[in-house]
């Protein structure tokens, strides 16, 4: 991809390829080489890339070391991967070894906005820290590359373990503490075969490792007091110290219980059943966190897993499969082959922990399935000594019978071999207990996930209380060895209730107040449709298993609903628009005649396209929004043939809210008391943009997709959006997206808002990144952003306010009062107790959660040129969110990053080769036919993909243009 976005691209796919063999954003103890593939260290230097963004640390061994002289922190790379922790911005730049941004926004005073309330926090605050100090070791096992499964084979071997003694401290990959001092290099050899009583196996090498264990350094919490006290800045010494605390406090639930990064499942506990052999069931997250007003705490949370259900291999086969019982399950195999169907389905299980106790006498036998092998075990035969010596061929089906008296009942089953090479039938094998399912979840298991872990606030905070005594803090021996307390006691804070803005209507307003509910009855939308409704038509979609739509049920609903959009204040010109029934799968089809017969009626180019569907099949309905919006530009609405038959006037509402944001109108504004008069906030002229982008699952060969919002009037009401492919595994935006895709919607902003000027104040927010990217997003995005403006004038001096607005947490409110399901209420403002000491940052919970227990928006505020007052900030997030387009209630984040998500997901399939638009659908979706209205089609803009050594492919498709002769990317057609 040309332009000045290709080297951001490239830099990440580095990135991505080192995530894919092996590196992980996640725990070190946890992940593999987490920290020795982003630290770059020299044992892992020659396999994986070092991103370029983690420049100034990388964890190699610093000059003089050899000889064991202590290393110090502060005057040498930190040798942890700091991604685990949040350390804000300040941290980050400390880690990296740049200064502080001295753009970065201080913590403003505490609001005084509302009034003052108690929350309850799920975090738990240290009371006091180890006194002794603590001698850190590198570890180096091996040469640097083995797995974690073997480098913790390898600690926990007898050798190293008495070399080391009790009480020493492990990170699972290159680190570790101990109270006790080693002055010397400790030099092992670790015979694994030796320790596990096993012979080694034949031809192959001996199981020998290599352990070098050194001490570097002391690490101490006087420098970590020190800085949460304010008495110095935040360095490599304190991350070290953090990093230490983290292992600590997990040390002893991982030893007892199953842990996933920081989360820890105990066994035996009650199951929820997923279907398809899948179980969820609750354990308990646990992270180490600096908080405001400087004190070291622990947010405790709900851990909900997935698991695969301990059960026999082959019932977990059948399960899996979707087969009916062994026998079904051999005959699909058997008709599928190895690569599709079922036979495909079996790869799910590579690297399964099983057992097998065959061998009789309380033997039981662990091992790692390697793959399956599709033979039979009559005709699978191996080479085997005779009493006599001779060598002869065995199946498997007759040394089962003869050596374990064990018949098989199942032959034609395929076999399974292990990682260590053994072959076995799937009838002796078990799955073992607590093992991750790390595969996406169908939509039925989704369904029942969502069952499962929803619970409201009494529910989840008891699950928390069982947590916590899962983990038994005060009888935790190691915490006792260093004498590391923390307080049961859930953290209180003094947090401040929003008021709720009134919500105006061009004929009415609601006073939702707590409740967060409001209704449509009676009120006219702020703004109607722009133009008249005169071109459009209804196309009804025959459902699949017969049965012909009732015409005089969609007759009556379409004569309720432009009733219902006029008496919301809908300009409607036609009420009787075109209607056709649709037969067959060419969809198309469907929408060219929808077009031609809006077109024809009116004589006119169509202004909506209404399609009624039978059911909710995902595929046909990213069918018609592809071939209306890419093919001829035009917004189209679909609702359900079930809800057309009951008509119902609050249905009718909802659908006018969508219908008419598509047609140029505006539901509701939201008003306050700072924000009633003719501006409000907006007093100089303002432009929010919003931002995210998706990826796909891992895995995937689907390119990330980036969405941007821009606000389209000079209240920002409306917005308009693009999305476009962004590289593979690329969470920055890229610059060429910034620079061509937007570049036309900041000037539709410049003409119709602001008289062809630049904005004064550009209020940016980006949702979807870590802490760890907040610099890039600064010097990347916003960078690209200012770029932008000033090409279009370079003496403008625009004023950019930079938020980052993240649902990627734990943090929950348990209010001393709240609502009816024990929430907090809308507008509740948290600035303590779990936010960084010293950045300004807060959470803010604006919605009314249905179900569940409503989890905060975190707002990082990483620029504010325009020194915004926070009172204005929080202000302008909790208000927006009542002046959601298409609601009536407020929403949990802004409206230009919650619209920046639909828009992302709307635009799947406007990807030329989604998985939609392939295998039979036909040609004229995306090619209209001779004699359309439509004009032609535009290009796709395909880039093509090339591939690379890693697998990932360099280069990406775009998305298929959007036709702008209706103004559809001014439009809110995504909502």
């Amino acid at each position: 991809m040309a332009g000045p976005g290709k080297n951001r691209v490239s830099n990440e796919q580095a990135n991505a390829r080192a995530r894919t063999t092996g590196s992980s954003s996640g725990d070190t103890s946890s992940s593999g080489r987490a920290s020795g593939s982003v630290a770059g260290t020299n044992r892992t230097s020659g396999s994986r890339a070092a991103p370029r963004s983690a420049r100034g640390y990388d964890g190699n061994a610093d000059p003089g070391n050899a000889s064991g002289a202590v290393r110090d922190p502060n005057a040498s790379r930190p040798t942890v991967d700091p991604r685990n922790f949040d350390l804000g911005m300040t941290g980050w730049a400390t880690v990296r070894g740049l200064g502080a941004a001295s753009t970065m926004p201080a913590r403003q005073a505490p609001s005084k906005l509302g009034q003052a309330v108690k929350i309850g926090l799920n975090t738990f605050h240290v009371e006091s820290f180890p006194t002794i100090d603590i001698h850190q070791y590198d570890v180096m096992i091996g040469n640097g590359v083995e797995k974690r499964g073997v480098i913790m084979k390898v600690w926990n071997s007898k050798a190293v373990q008495q070399e080391m003694g009790a009480g020493t401290i492990f990170d699972g990959n290159k680190l570790a503490w101990s109270g006790r001092s080693i002055d010397r290099e400790v030099k092992i050899l670790v015979d694994l075969d030796q320790e596990q009583g096993r012979q080694p196996r034949e031809g192959k090498k001996p199981d020998t490792h290599r352990v070098v264990i050194r001490r570097t350094n002391t690490v101490g919490f006087r420098a970590l007091a020190a800085h949460l006290k304010g008495q110095a800045a935040f360095d490599n010494a304190c991350l070290e110290t953090i990093n230490f605390a983290d292992h600590l406090l997990r040390q002893t639930p991982s030893q007892r219980y199953t842990s996933i990064k920081r989360n820890f499942f105990a066994k035996g506990e009650k199951r929820f059943d997923l279907g398809s052999g899948v179980e969820a069931f609750k354990g308990v997250f646990a992270s180490l966190r600096v908080v405001h007003p400087g004190r070291l705490s622990v947010n405790l949370d709900v851990a909900n897993g997935t698991f695969w259900t301990a059960q026999q291999l082959v019932k977990a086969a059948q399960l899996l499969c979707g087969c009916r019982d062994t026998a079904d399950l051999i005959n699909s195999i058997q008709r599928s082959g190895e690569g599709k169907g079922a036979g495909k389905e079996l790869k799910r299980m590579r690297k399964l922990h099983v057992e097998a106790k065959h061998r009789g006498r309380g033997s039981v036998d662990e091992y790692v399935i390697e793959k399956f092998i599709f033979q039979s075990a009559k005709d699978y035969k191996f080479d085997k000594r005779d009493p006599s010596g001779k060598e002869v061929k065995v199946s498997i089906y007759d040394y089962f019978a003869k050596e374990y008296s064990i018949r098989l009942q199942f032959p034609g089953l395929p076999l399974v071999k292990m990682t260590r090479g053994a072959v076995l039938p799937m009838e002796v094998l078990m799955v073992k207990e607590n093992q991750r399912y790390p595969y996406k979840m169908d939509d039925r298991q989704t369904a029942q996930m969502i069952k499962f872990a929803v619970t409201a606030p009494p529910e989840r905070w008891a699950s928390i209380q069982a947590g916590l005594k899962m983990l038994d803090w005060p009888n935790d021996p190691m915490l006792k060895k260093y004498g590391m307390q923390i307080n049961t006691n859930k953290t209180i804070v003094e947090a401040r209730l929003l008021t709720a803005p009134t919500v105006k209507f061009g004929t009415g307003e609601a006073k939702p107040g707590t409740s967060g509910r409001w209704d449509l009855k009676g009120k006219k939308f702020f703004q109607p449709n722009s133009a008249p409704l005169k071109s459009w038509s209804v196309t009804v979609i025959s459902g699949r298993r017969g049965g012909k739509p009732d015409k005089s049920a969609i007759e009556r609903f379409i004569s309720q609903f432009v009733a219902g959009y006029k008496n919301h204040g809908g300009r409607v010109e036609n009420a009787n628009p075109q209607m056709a029934l649709a037969t067959g799968d060419d969809v198309g089809a469907w929408v060219t005649n929808a077009w031609n017969q809006a077109g024809n009626q009116s004589q006119s180019r169509p202004q909506m396209l209404m399609f009624i569907l039978p059911d909710k099949d995902s595929q046909v309905y990213g069918r018609i929004k592809r071939s209306a919006e890419c093919r001829y530009g035009v917004v189209s609405q679909c609702v359900q043939y079930a809800h057309v038959q009951k008509c119902q006037p609050q249905y009718i509402s909802n659908v006018c809210m969508k219908f008419n944001a598509k047609l140029g109108g505006i539901t509701c504004r939201a008003s306050g008391q700072k924000t009633s008069g003719a501006a409000g906030i907006f007093q100089v002229p303002t432009m929010i943009i919003g931002s995210d982008v998706s990826h796909a699952a891992p895995g995937a060969q689907t390119p990330s997709m980036a969405a941007m919002t821009v606000s389209l009037d000079r209240l920002a009401t409306r917005y308009a959006a693009l999305c476009q492919t962004n590289g593979y595994r690329v969470e920055m935006i890229n610059s060429d997206i910034i620079q061509q895709e937007l570049k036309p919607m900041v000037q539709h902003w410049m003409q119709t808002v602001n008289n062809g000027k630049v904005p004064h104040t550009v209020i940016y927010m980006r949702d979807g990144v870590s802490e760890g990217q907040y610099s890039q997003v600064l010097d990347q995005e916003v960078a690209d952003l200012k770029k932008l403006l000033s090409q279009a004038d370079g003496n403008a001096n625009v004023k950019f306010i930079v938020i980052v607005g993240s649902k990627r947490h734990h943090v929950r409110f348990f209010p001393e009062k709240g609502d009816r399901n024990g929430n907090a209420f809308p507008g509740t403002l948290v600035e303590t107790g779990v936010t960084n000491p010293g950045e300004n940052d807060f959470y803010l919970q604006a919605h009314a959660a249905i179900k569940g227990t409503a989890r905060p928006v975190h707002y990082y505020v990483l620029l504010n040129e325009a020194n915004m007052p926070n009172d204005q900030l929080h202000t302008l997030l909790y208000e927006h969110s009542y002046q959601y387009q298409r609601a009536t209630t407020p929403i949990s984040q802004h409206p230009a990053i919650y619209y920046a998500h639909l828009a992302s997901n709307r635009a799947v399939p406007h990807d030329p080769n989604w998985a939609g638009s392939s295998d039979g659908v036909p040609t004229s979706e995306t090619r209209p036919r001779s004699g359309s209205q439509s004009g032609s089609q535009g290009k796709s803009g395909s880039q093509g993909k090339t591939g690379s050594s890693s697998g990932i492919p360099s280069d990406f498709p775009k998305l298929l243009p959007m036709p702008n002769q209706g103004n559809i990317m001014t439009s809110m057609w995504y909502i």
